[in-house]
């Protein structure tokens, strides 16, 4: 999968425009990464990348790119 693929996985989840994220987007700046943006994420990872999400691991992520960067490994 591109990256670029990851991106619209994770604009889609979060219920955003096409292209409308960054690599270097802070988490914080996006209204729609709230609780329920967050689970939407959790799933994500799960069903589309295989991946276990915790929520002490997404405190860790301060960008866009940190979620892409974790999806990727």
């Amino acid at each position: 999968m591109t990256k670029q693929e990851i991106f619209n996985h994770i604009e889609e989840s979060l219920e955003l425009d096409e292209n409308t994220l960054k690599e270097e987007t802070v988490l914080d700046d996006i209204v729609e990464y709230d609780s329920m943006g967050k689970l939407s994420l959790i799933v994500l990872s799960d069903e589309e990348f295989d991946k276990k999400l915790t929520g002490e691991q997404m405190e860790e992520f301060k960008t866009v790119g940190d979620i892409v960067k974790f999806l990727e490994a």
